[in-house]
């Protein structure tokens, strides 16, 4: 599956690298860990879209987001151990929960080669 050409986690890298750009501006308009909270939100949901069964890209969204968000707001965490939470989050669900559990959603069919 593409999107414009691209694959997901590439606009999945490129928002989450915005999205943590504005966070690291100390605007008011979005703290670390909103950033966070909408990042993995948003793979988790990719995830999810993108392969098949789509349970534990579910299950990284909603993980990843209570997660986040309780430490900005319930732990009062600093914004560096918030981001530092958020993607360790993702890299333990995607090397340990998620990768051995799914296949990609859109598997061509493979048809043996001719060989002459």
């Amino acid at each position: 599956m593409k999107i414009f050409g691209r694959e997901p986690a590439l606009w999945l890298a490129l928002i989450g690298a915005v999205l943590t750009w504005v966070a690291g501006l100390g605007l008011p308009v979005l703290t670390a860990g909103q950033a966070v909270a909408i990042t993995t939100a948003l793979t988790g949901v990719v995830i999810a879209v993108t392969t098949r069964p789509v349970a534990p890209g579910l299950y990284v969204a909603a993980v990843g987001l209570v997660a986040s968000l309780f430490a900005e707001y319930g732990l009062h965490w600093s914004d560096a151990a918030v981001t530092g939470l958020g993607g360790i989050i993702l890299a333990g669900f995607a090397l340990f929960g998620v990768r051995p559990q799914v296949s990609p959603a859109a598997d061509a069919p493979r048809r043996p080669v001719p060989v002459r």
